[in-house]
């Protein structure tokens, strides 16, 4: 079954789809990265992609939408896509389905990793990620891994987006367009809220839970 992890910028939704994918054998769709991906292709959307990305603003439905849907149509990811940072509104959640259902796939869970603004800045503001392994550490809560990091301190870099002003506004976009969302999704059985300032191998347990109901 299909996942989508909802939450703010710096909630830990990366991390914890990492951890599900090793475990599972899933699939990780984080609309960040499809975005990154298409900059780095340098095609017709990236370029377009690129002008609005670091001012902290939400890209077009119609944008995400077309890399959703080659991602989704792909064979092998049939229903075991996480969907990590996706949707954020509620156009986006009913073209999801709406994809999914002609797909023949299904939502099996909905996990909210609920936290708050102040700590969402020290997350984003001291993240950095290793370019080689692409594992995801912070500054100000993984000073021992990053000094012994097997990949070297050379490798592990800040993205061009994590900055205060971008962070203050992608958390206040998320709040204003994207928390709606949830009320969307409360109704259904399948959704889980978990507080995401925990450590993250409680929130792991926690979603183990959920994911061997």
């Amino acid at each position: 079954m299909n996942l989508i992890l909802l939450g703010p910028p710096g909630a830990g939704k990366g991390t914890q789809a990492q951890f599900i994918v090793k475990k599972y054998n899933y699939f990780q769709l984080s609309s960040g990265d499809l975005l990154r991906d298409e900059i780095k292709k340098k095609t017709t959307l990236g370029k377009r992609i690129v002008k609005i990305m670091p001012q902290g603003e939400l890209i077009t439905d119609e944008i995400v939408n077309v890399l959703l849907k080659q991602t989704i149509s792909t064979p092998e990811n049939k229903n075991r896509i996480i969907f990590d940072g996706y949707p954020r509104n509620i156009s986006q959640a009913e073209n999801l389905e709406q994809v999914l259902k002609e797909d023949n796939q299904v939502i099996g869970s909905v996990i909210f990793l609920n936290v708050s603004r102040e700590i969402i800045k020290k997350r984003i503001m001291g993240r950095i990620v290793c370019v080689k392994c692409n594992v995801i550490l912070n500054e100000f809560f993984n000073k021992a891994e990053i000094d012994s990091h097997q990949c070297g301190k050379k490798y592990l870099k800040k993205r061009d987006d994590d900055n205060h002003q971008t962070v203050i506004t992608r958390y206040n976009t998320y709040m204003e367009k994207t928390k709606p969302l949830i009320d969307f999704y409360l109704s259904k059985e399948s959704f889980y809220e978990i507080d995401a300032s925990l450590k993250i191998e409680v929130i792991k347990a926690k979603i183990d839970k959920i994911l061997n109901v």
